[in-house]
């Protein structure tokens, strides 16, 4: 079945325009999902809001959104005032500027698409477009109002396709100061970063998607399944248990050289001569 666009619009650079569509690049369809039953009856239970001091059921129609005051109370947001506030979509996904390929930090990254031409005749220019930003080595910012919200995202050529990642607005990622600021500079002496550096080198290696497994994931396929078959689930394997070893220790192990230095043998000494009873020395 062919894949259904998330967003339809034209992808606008200047005066060049063409029709395209924004196809989801991850989906969690594939995952084990499950409802929420009674054990008793089996049957599937309804999710309901609760008026949390009067403990009754709260009718849809009475439910609103609401802000809470320092004091504890609330003040009320109804919908059309959200709805109010929403921007209008035009439908265009505008390039605002082309960047350096690698100009974002990527923790700006948030949810990937696929950009691809809805119609054949759109074909040629988003692949002029595409194939300009490649030779240059660019990416474009670009904004649209996507799913009811004003979007920034970073559009680049990766391979055959084209991706179009939107962004975190720059109040949602957290600054690194907050973490790290009482992290104290650490010194190393030479043969630790000598020996991290070869740990390095022999781990040296390429990302392969279909290398790394969702363990959970499978545990969870296996689980249902031998609930199905009427079998005992399968048991966790117990990790080994870790020996607490120092810093410079464990580097030696990582490194392959073995356990801690031995201290050298000192050369053994030669016995004093002796004398036998015609006194010739001799050697004991």
């Amino acid at each position: 079945m062919a894949a259904r666009a998330s967003w339809k619009g034209h992808l606008k650079v200047g005066d060049l325009a063409c029709a395209v569509g924004l196809y989801t690049a991850i989906s969690s369809s594939d995952r084990v999902s499950f409802n929420i039953i009674n054990r008793r009856t089996g049957h599937r239970v309804e999710r309901q809001f609760i008026d949390s001091e009067t403990g009754k059921p709260v009718e849809r129609d009475d439910q609103v959104k609401g802000y809470q005051l320092e004091n504890g109370d609330y003040i009320v947001i109804e919908g059309d005032e959200i709805a109010a506030l929403m921007p209008e979509s035009d439908k265009v996904l505008n390039i605002k500027a082309f960047i350096a390929y690698d100009g974002i930090d990527k923790l700006y990254f948030d949810r990937p698409y696929y950009l691809a031409p809805v119609d054949e005749h759109d074909e040629e220019a988003l692949a002029l477009i595409a194939r300009s930003m490649l030779d240059g080595k660019v990416a474009a910012l670009a904004e649209a109002v996507l799913f009811r919200r004003n979007r920034t995202l970073l559009i680049r050529p990766q391979g055959d396709h084209i991706v179009a990642t939107m962004l975190n607005f720059d109040y949602e990622v957290r600054s690194a100061e907050s973490v790290f600021d009482d992290i104290p500079d650490i010194k190393f002496d030479k043969e630790m970063l000598e020996l991290a550096g070869h740990i390095l080198k022999t781990k040296q290696g390429s990302f392969e998607p279909s290398e790394y497994e969702d363990r959970y994931e499978a545990a969870l396929v296996e689980l249902v399944k031998a609930k199905i078959e009427g079998r005992a689930p399968p048991k966790k394997k117990q990790p080994p248990e870790r020996k607490v070893v120092d810093l410079m220790e464990a580097l030696r192990q990582s490194a392959g050289v073995g356990g801690k230095a031995t201290a050298k043998k000192a050369p053994a000494k030669k016995a004093p001569a002796r004398s036998d009873s015609r006194g010739t020395k001799k050697a004991s």
